[in-house]
């Protein structure tokens, strides 16, 4: 059997003797390589290391294309639970109108409920830029509105020529 992530297998074990375990997990004692791949062999399991480190190396029984399934398994299973959080944008300009702006309010409001953060930005163009507070304004009031879906991360900060908040969904 090939070396899987460093766990040695049978033939593969180089230490003179080894602390074997049983497949049940009962303690079989302090015995030779040889004499633990034979009794290995006898149950038609394999030698498996799990404790390399140890004096002497500890090795267990056990039917290795098994182990590796289920250990498999679990992986793809805990992968499977994992939430993946996207982010989600919502785009203001600094001279944007109510209804306009509640409309992409409303677009925040859904992507809040559907479990995604919300970036929420104002962009400046030209001498917009003199008039940040505008767009801070603008920010501010977003926050307020979007507060019973969600929590607002920090204060709206410039990113070069966009100012940015992000809100995160409530839990």
């Amino acid at each position: 059997m090939p070396v899987i992530k460093g766990v040695l297998v049978n033939e593969q074990i180089r230490a003179k003797e080894v602390r074997l375990i049983g497949e049940e997990g009962e303690q079989i004692g302090v015995v030779s390589i040889a004499e633990a791949n034979r009794i290995a062999a006898e149950k038609g399991v394999d030698l498996v290391m799990i404790s390399p480190k140890a004096n002497p190396p500890v090795c267990k029984t056990m039917d290795f294309g098994k182990h590796k399934f289920e250990v498999a398994k679990r992986e793809k299973e805990a992968r499977r639970k994992q939430k993946t959080i996207n982010v989600k944008e919502v785009r203001f300009s600094a001279g944007i109108e109510q209804h306009d702006f509640d409309t992409k309010l409303r677009h925040a409001q859904r992507f809040l409920k559907a479990g995604d953060k919300v970036k929420v930005s104002v962009m400046f163009r030209g001498r917009e830029m003199r008039h940040t507070e505008q767009g801070k304004a603008l920010l501010e009031e977003a926050a307020k509105v979007l507060a019973e879906y969600g929590e607002v991360e920090g204060k709206p900060r410039l990113e070069g020529r966009n100012m940015v908040i992000m809100v995160l969904p409530k839990q």
